[in-house]
């Protein structure tokens, strides 16, 4: 029986995470694109027959590109962009199609206005996508024999874009509802996927060396800002309160976390068989959180989760009896003082588990006291600002450097595309440049591995499809639903999306042939996407924005975020009772300072693939993020102890320490000014000195009083900013440093790294 059961455990995590992905909020998303693209094809056929049909069907595509998941508030306005702006072009693109050196002159200025539509960052780059789609659709169809003819098929492209535009808008609200439950889902994924590898490195010991847990950590932050985006919109029903308190939760979740991250260094000074239980009870709260995510999947009411408290409890209990006999008297008092330190950290995710399956199962009445009306100050803006395209006009600008890169690249890749004596259609040869060309090479690279193998994969079956010469019905159907797969993995699985891309362009462009040509040459579609991403690899290289170009900029950031996040988190203390404005303006600083280090955490992952001569330091770098995030934690055990266990504080003895140490901090990560300022009062120097004073053994774990712990992380909270300070100078030097001369030595990493104050 358990040989069965181990062969069968393997087949039923895959089955759970295919079914997780199958009621995942983008494929849904991707059933709504398919079904919109179905109802505009099948409206436009049985209307105004097969040649409206497919020009709407063009138009259908242009249109959804921007239909992602996002709130219904400027929905509309959203989607209306593209149309609006591709339409213009793809009449263009008819008109000049018989004049092979005019349309060349047209598409490189075309591009760069095209591409300028990504100075509004993630929520600019489908519309910019959608552009360059309805140039390069243009192109696929023989050229028209008349302005008429060309007129004609601009109405039937128009006429697809705004009847699935009015279709998304409505299709948005239907399921804007389900897309909250399952952008809520995936966010505790997420977490639970982060608390089950912190377990296994409490009972087995796994490492980190490669960085991956703040890889994970910056995504996560990417995740959560979409998360509130969708579900803190007009939290004004019940159902929808109740998954932005389950949201409130989830963001304590991942700075507790963080906390508990803290006290892995110190792994050895505790028993193996109390870590064992420790990360037991761990993978317990994380099951949980995943049986409270696949619930909100499935529309059922969770189990209530299972209260770990008692048997934390024992192991606090166990640690004050006396764990290791033989040590010192001081060694047992510090191991059961860790144990402690474990103990109430693993006790705020035991009750952060508990609470999000009460609030799930509806037991719980969420607070939303800092959120009920201000949501609008945590979602991304839903309004056309001029303000990015009015900063970008610098030649130092990533986005006007891509934009130009983008239209030499697609003038290049045209004017090859018109000698290939294979007879390349050249729109497939744009269209690869297109999609591989990012704004870095790290991206760059990525989507041109995965573009040509699935250009390859799905050019065979395309080929394979068209050489049966199948009905157009049938095509018809191929390409909707090849273009909802398609619009479906585009931000998750790309090479997926690459295959149904190449059936969806193979399959369109035979459809679009007034001549009704048979199936394209599989050779020469891949000969195509082989150009076309080698065209698009070459330009990477071309007026290039490297990583160091913008690191010194997120330095100043991450430091300024930290800063910010101390002086709100630290002024809690100040308070008699914690309300919802200072609790406000605290949330927003933590938002900014996770914000600022995945943005770092992001680009240093980047930039190992670019040339050495231009890559920034780093090692320093690494270990600049670390100390972020140490320091972020530290924080959050800071704000959890004047949250949660504010009766077990004397605030008489913490006022004026914490006053100091925000002084302290702030000054300290003030890059503008010199890294060494004396206080600039008697009071100050006080409270100075009274952080330096805290002993070096930890507090006594038999006194209730929780203040010796607060002063202690307040005092490596300061430590940390110190560190942080000296990596960020450091850094900072290199970068000013032309890049033929000498560079300023690093500071040692690893084994030879000087290290910090223990932090339990």
């Amino acid at each position: 029986m358990e040989n069965d059961s181990d062969w069968k455990w393997p087949f039923a995590a895959r089955a759970a995470a295919l079914r997780r992905v199958l009621l995942s909020d983008y494929v849904l998303n991707g059933v709504s694109a398919t079904f919109g693209f179905f109802l505009v094809a099948a409206c436009t056929h049985l209307a105004f027959g097969e040649t409206v049909a497919v020009n709407a069907s063009v138009g259908a595509i242009i249109a959804l590109l921007p239909d992602n998941v996002r709130p219904t508030r400027g929905h509309f306005g959203y989607l209306i962009a593209a149309p609006l702006l591709g339409l213009p072009l793809f009449l263009v693109v008819q008109l000049l199609r018989p004049y092979p050196i005019e349309l060349g002159l047209f598409l490189v200025p075309a591009t760069f206005v095209a591409f300028l539509a990504t100075a509004w960052g993630r929520r600019g780059m489908p519309i910019a996508a959608a552009a360059m789609f309805a140039m390069l659709l243009a192109m696929a169809p023989l050229p028209a024999t008349s302005i008429h003819e060309a007129l004609l098929r601009t109405v039937g492209c128009a006429l697809g874009a705004f009847l699935y535009v009015l279709y998304a808008t409505a299709s948005g609200r239907i399921l804007n509802r389900r897309y909250r439950a399952q952008a809520m889902a995936d966010l505790l994924f997420s977490i639970a996927a982060l608390m089950r590898t912190h377990a296994l490195r409490l009972t087995a010991g796994v490492t980190d060396p490669d960085g991956t847990e703040l890889k994970r950590q910056a995504a996560l932050a990417d995740q959560m800002q979409q998360a509130r985006d969708l579900i803190l919109e007009r939290p004004n029903t019940r159902r929808r309160q109740r998954l932005a308190g389950m949201l409130m939760v989830a963001l304590e979740m991942r700075d507790h976390v963080i906390v508990g991250e803290l006290g892995l260094g110190h792994a050895e000074s505790r028993p193996a068989d109390v870590l064992q239980r420790f990360g037991a009870l761990l993978q317990a709260m994380a099951d949980d959180v995943a049986r409270v995510a696949d619930s909100l999947l499935l529309g059922r009411k969770p189990a209530p989760a299972q209260d770990h408290g008692p048997a934390l409890e024992a192991l606090r209990i166990r640690a004050q009896s006396g764990i290791n006999p033989e040590a010192t008297e001081q060694a047992t008092r510090n191991q059961a003082a860790l144990i402690r330190s474990a103990t109430t950290r693993f006790s705020d995710q035991n009750r952060d588990a508990c609470q999000l399956a009460a609030l799930a199962r509806g037991d719980t009445e969420p607070d939303l006291s800092a959120v009920r009306t201000s949501w609008h100050l945590f979602v991304s803006p839903t309004y056309w600002s001029l303000q990015p395209l009015l900063r970008l006009w610098h030649w130092r600008q990533p986005v006007m450097r891509h934009a130009l890169r983008a239209a030499l690249a697609i003038g290049a890749g045209y004017a090859i595309a018109l000698f290939i004596p294979w007879g390349s259609r050249d729109y497939w040869v744009l269209i690869t440049i297109v999609v591989v060309l990012r704004g870095n090479l790290a991206q760059t690279l990525e989507r041109r591995n995965l573009r040509v193998l699935g250009t390859l994969v799905g050019s065979l079956l395309a080929a394979l499809l068209l050489a049966s010469q199948p009905p157009v019905v049938l095509l018809l159907v191929v390409v909707i639903v090849a273009q909802g797969v398609a619009h479906a993995f585009v931000a998750r699985r790309y090479l997926v999306t690459a295959m149904a891309g190449s059936v969806l362009g193979l399959v369109l462009a035979n459809l679009l042939h007034a001549s009704g040509h048979p199936a394209f040459d599989f050779a020469d579609r891949v000969g195509d996407t082989l150009l076309g991403a080698a065209i698009a690899w070459a330009f990477s290289y071309v007026l290039p924005s490297w990583e160091r170009d913008q690191m010194i900029g997120r330095v100043q950031r991450v430091c300024k975020a930290a800063a910010r996040h101390a002086e709100r988190s630290l002024a809690l203390a100040a308070l008699d009772e914690i309300t919802a404005q200072p609790e406000l303006a605290w949330r927003l600083a933590r938002r900014e300072a996770y914000d600022a280090l995945s943005a770092l955490v992001q680009a240093i992952g980047r930039a190992p693939v670019e040339p050495r001569a231009v890559q920034p330091p780093l090692d320093d770098l690494k270990q600049l993020q670390a100390h972020g995030f140490q320091l972020l934690g530290q924080l959050s055990a800071i704000q959890s102890l004047l949250l949660l266990r504010r009766e077990r504080l004397d605030l008489a003895v913490i006022e004026g320490p914490t006053a100091g140490a925000a002084l302290q901090i702030s000054r300290t990560l003030d890059l503008s000014q010199p890294a060494e300022t004396a206080p600039a009062t008697a009071e100050a120097a006080d409270e100075t000195a009274h952080l330096s004073a805290i002993p070096e053994d930890l507090p006594d774990p038999m006194v209730p009083d929780s203040s010796p712990w607060l002063l202690r992380r307040l005092a490596l909270a300061v430590q940390l900013a110190g560190a942080l300070r000296s990596d960020a100078e450091r850094v900072l030097a290199q970068l000013r440093t032309p890049r033929d001369e000498p560079q300023p030595p690093s500071q040692p990493t690893g084994r030879d790294a000087t290290p910090l104050v223990p932090q339990p």
